[in-house]
């Protein structure tokens, strides 16, 4: 399967770039993160909780990043298993481009395949699920950049949490894109055929 997108995002290429390797940042915007953390300059770990359908698990996944190219994009690796609920490995390739002085087009291509109760599952609710993913960690990607803009003049920049979209119980709590697209990357891998 391969999938490709574009959102765009209203920040500077330099801060959607960090924003999209800040640990801290990412766990903030993934609905159902649990932990994310980095354990290599090119490498993280997350645990999910994810529940599509019928199919509800914890996932424990690996993200490494190759063909890095700062901060224009990279390529996100990535492997998860669920226990029974099956397993996800994939790659997505990302790329970063300047709009104007404070937007960012963000590209992404991403391949995947899992296995497992997670491939028996409709296609049809796997795409809803992955469709709603997605939109609710960009909408909380996107509120923490608006939160996190130049302060006004005289006063001192404050990191703004921002709290993981809400979720019904029906729509999937999930993890992807780390990269952020890590999160966008992930949520396609683990859901998707």
């Amino acid at each position: 399967m391969e999938l490709q997108g574009e959102r765009l995002i209203p920040a500077s290429v330099d801060k959607t770039w960090a924003s999209l390797n800040d640990p801290e940042v990412l766990k903030a915007c993934i609905a159902g993160c649990e932990t994310l953390e980095r354990t290599a300059e090119d490498k993280m770990t997350a645990v999910v909780a994810l529940k599509v359908g019928p199919v509800s698990a914890r996932f424990k996944g690996n993200i490494a990043m190759t063909n890095i190219d700062a901060p224009n994009g990279y390529t996100i690796n990535f492997d998860g298993q669920g226990g029974v609920a099956g397993f996800g490995k994939g790659s997505a390739d990302v790329a970063l481009t300047a709009q104007g002085p404070e937007q960012t087009l963000l590209k992404y291509t991403a391949r995947a395949t899992v296995g497992g109760k997670m491939a028996q599952i409709g296609s049809r609710l796997i795409d809803a699920t992955a469709g709603k993913i997605t939109e609710d960690f960009f909408k909380a990607f996107e509120a923490h950049l608006q939160a996190s803009a130049a302060p006004a003049a005289g006063a001192e920049a404050v990191p703004v949490p921002v709290a993981a979209p809400k979720t019904d119980g029906s729509i999937a709590k999930l993890w992807w894109l780390i990269g952020g697209v890590v999160v966008l990357a992930i949520v396609y891998f683990l859901i998707r055929k």
